[in-house]
């Protein structure tokens, strides 16, 4: 073999061994990974068990609690409903006693000043 016949041997060798290592790297990374899945997959299943256990409760709660939202929510109807009678109920009232007030205050002012508001302006 000459010199010249050694060179591209010796890169077709370097490549082989380089490539092997990278493969080799690959393995070893795939493998810490593999690990790592197996772990990530027992605490999920972990969690998985304990959501099981949370989830009956849960579920009854939140009936609950949407029972007691419509509860809330026909209460604060029924007091709207209270409010709008009770308002239609006063208003006319308020407005007889301010008509009335006005009477009473104009007659006392022709009391008092013995004229005719009508008759000053």
């Amino acid at each position: 073999m000459s010199s010249t016949e050694w060179g591209p041997l010796v890169l077709d060798v370097l490549v082989g061994v380089g490539a092997l290592l990278i493969g080799i790297g690959v393995l070893v990374a795939a493998l810490a990974l593999a690990k790592t899945l197996g772990r990530v997959r027992l605490t999920l299943d972990a969690v998985d068990r304990q959501l099981e256990s949370v989830g009956t409760p849960v579920s009854s709660t939140l009936t609950h609690v949407d029972e007691v939202t419509r509860s809330l929510e026909q209460t604060a109807s029924a007091l709207s409903r209270t409010a709008d009678l009770t308002k239609s109920a006063v208003e006319p009232a308020i407005i007889n006693v301010g008509a009335t007030l006005s009477g009473i205050t104009a007659g006392l002012r022709r009391l008092v000043t013995g004229k005719d508001r009508k008759a000053r302006e």
